[in-house]
């Protein structure tokens, strides 16, 4: 999920001719702004002097770790979903600490896990009882993922835990009758991740049911976590009320808060360049096939419905509309539509915003298109290629490698 409007996306490419910025590189490709990664984590280490939180880089959201140099100067370390996250964070950011989230563990991995995490956090009372004696006894901080029952999010329900059934996090009843008084002992905090590109009201309307229904154990623990869904770094954000929600749960409570945001740490800080390959009609609609899809480079525009912001798109309405799709079989490889003000030509170079995020992690090779490679926009406005994948990354995903 990410923020579909599109005025602030492109602040790194100001005043810069994309034509020649990018003329020479073979698209699509991905470009992430140092700039604007500096910019964001300005914000969250800002957060934290103020408050003495730490913030997290929930690796899901953004796993480039040719950026973990920069990003750990604001970043108190890692949020891991599982054991290759936990790994990553391990090895690229090896002087701050790694956290790690899983709905549930593999036996044959939880071992090498311990390797690697300081944090590990159950989503269950049985994942609890199954590991957490063991985390302990490797000096690993033991949490358990609370669901507190309270949904705030509109529009995009998918991404709501709190939802009855959820899959995520134990609700007070499943607490109170699965932890006895020896498990509390060994519990050293609390986790809830509620959110989803939210604001701090929603988090403080959180904090009330949390308080409600587990007020009563905050104080026995040494830290809670307020997960993630944070849009801190977004310009409409009330980044005030996060202090004040942040302070008041840490004096209270004497506990320590962690956030472990993913968007937050890159919001608007890539974008995926690509270029016009076709254009037509069918009936009154003019359609534009560019060399990027929507279901391998941007998986989000489909399961999410996200429309991603367009360089030089009209906001206006005023112009020429066109459906832009991808060169996939999938007749569902739509991008989105969009409005110019002249018509698009074969070959034009378009520039999609807020790409960071949930895209790098995300891509596939469905109907064999290529990985789209990765370049770091430095900010003197310089390129560095990151990657050179080729048919082998298609290839040796798929069967034996000779």
């Amino acid at each position: 999920m990410k923020n579909i409007d599109n005025r602030f996306e492109f602040q790194g490419l100001k005043g810069l001719d994309v034509d020649t910025l990018f003329k020479d590189i073979s698209t699509p490709f991905f470009a992430l702004d140092e700039a604007q990664i500096e910019y964001d984590g300005n914000i969250l280490l800002s957060v934290q002097q103020k408050t003495g939180c730490k913030i997290l880089l929930a690796q899901k959201a953004f796993s480039n770790y040719d950026l973990y140099p920069l990003m750990e100067k604001f970043v108190a370390g890692t949020e891991a979903s599982g054991l290759y996250e936990a790994r990553l964070g391990k090895e690229e950011m090896p002087s701050k600490e790694v956290h790690v989230f899983c709905a549930a563990y593999k036996e044959d991995e939880f071992d090498e896990l311990l390797k690697y995490a300081d944090h590990i956090v159950f989503n269950t009372i049985n994942q609890f009882h199954k590991y957490a004696r063991k985390a302990k006894e490797h000096n690993k901080s033991v949490g358990l993922r609370i669901n507190p029952e309270c949904s705030t999010q509109v529009g995009h329900e998918m991404y709501d835990p709190c939802t009855p059934g959820s899959r995520l996090g134990v609700p007070l009843k499943n607490f109170i009758e699965g932890m006895s008084e020896e498990d509390l002992q060994i519990l050293d905090g609390l986790h809830f991740h509620t959110l989803c590109q939210q604001n701090s009201d929603d988090l403080e309307k959180t904090l009330v049911a949390v308080e409600e229904k587990f007020g009563k154990y905050l104080s026995f623990l040494k830290w809670i976590n307020f997960g993630g869904g944070h849009h801190i770094t977004r310009e409409d954000y009330d980044v005030d009320r996060l202090i004040r929600c942040i302070n008041y749960i840490q004096d209270k409570y004497n506990v320590e808060v962690y956030l472990e945001p993913g968007e937050a740490c890159v919001l608007n800080a890539g974008y995926l360049v690509t270029r016009v390959l076709d254009t037509f009609k069918n009936g009154d609609k003019n359609i534009a096939l560019v060399d990027c899809s929507a279901a391998c480079h941007m998986p989000d525009v489909l399961e999410c419905h996200f429309l991603p912001p367009l360089l030089n798109a009209n906001l206006d309405n005023e112009g020429i509309r066109y459906k832009l799709g991808g060169p996939t079989c999938l007749s569902g490889d739509n991008i989105g539509e969009y409005i110019f003000k002249e018509e698009l030509k074969e070959n034009e170079i378009l520039v999609f915003g807020d790409c960071a995020l949930y895209t790098t992690c995300k891509t596939n090779t469905f109907n064999g298109m290529p990985l789209p490679n990765i370049y770091i926009l430095h900010k003197d406005k310089s390129l560095e290629k990151l990657t050179d994948f080729n048919y082998f990354d298609f290839k040796y995903r798929l069967g034996k490698t000779k």
